[in-house]
């Protein structure tokens, strides 16, 4: 069966139209195919972690965006929070049996990624020829210039910028 059949014979069997704006699917798919909520998954497919122990796994990850990835991934459903009555708190977590179906399919893909990178890469343009790398350094990144014409940073970019603990 060709690619294209396939996808055909899929869409028509879906249940909730994935494809509609006002879907409650879509909402699902984004928490499982965003990068953290991948992640997540894979990580979680290994067994029952803490969340410390997360944010050591996935490499740029900030404990916000994991604490929120987290709670979407709960209440999804693919997620279990399992929360210890100790002093100091204890927090682990796994996945569900739905999270354990849904992060297969994710290894299967981002397996498949991780496969065909060379062909990947080997089809996206050089740095050289990218739009830009073309363009002035004052203006990349969101293109507003201070006084100066330096590019303006929002506060958490600038080097000064310290986050109280």
């Amino acid at each position: 069966m060709s690619p294209e059949t396939n996808a055909q014979k899929t869409l028509s069997q879906l249940g909730a139209n994935v494809l509609a704006a006002e879907c409650p699917s879509r909402q699902v798919l984004s928490h499982l195919t965003s990068r953290w909520g991948t992640l997540v998954m894979l990580v979680l497919l290994t067994g029952t972690h803490r969340f410390s122990a997360l944010r050591r796994r996935i490499g740029g990850v900030s404990e916000r965006m994991l604490a929120q990835t987290l709670q979407q991934l709960e209440s999804d459903g693919f997620v279990h929070r399992q929360v210890y009555d100790v002093v100091p708190p204890h927090v682990e977590y796994s996945l569900t049996p739905l999270g354990r179906e849904a992060g297969a399919h994710l290894a299967a893909l981002t397996g498949w990624i991780e496969d065909a990178l060379p062909r990947i890469l080997a089809r996206q343009p050089t740095p050289t020829t990218s739009s830009q790398a073309s363009q002035p350094q004052a203006v990349r990144g969101n293109g507003e210039q201070d006084r100066g014409g330096a590019p303006k940073r929002r506060p958490s970019q600038h080097p000064d910028f310290v986050v109280a603990p």
